[in-house]
């Protein structure tokens, strides 16, 4: 998938219904690693404090 969609699906996934990445990955069943590995080769890291990659 393209970085720049998923970033925007990951967003509003933690916007609406995760309190946090750790929340989010453990809801989906997904590797927290690879996530921010694939977003971070795009330019995007997270943000903790705004619950959002940025």
């Amino acid at each position: 998938m393209d970085p720049h969609l998923l970033v925007g699906l990951v967003n509003t996934e933690l916007r609406n219904h995760s309190e946090s990445l750790e929340d989010l990955v453990k809801t989906h069943d997904l590797s927290e690693e690879d996530l921010r590995r694939k977003l971070g080769e795009a330019g995007y890291d997270y943000r903790a404090e705004q619950n959002q990659f940025r």
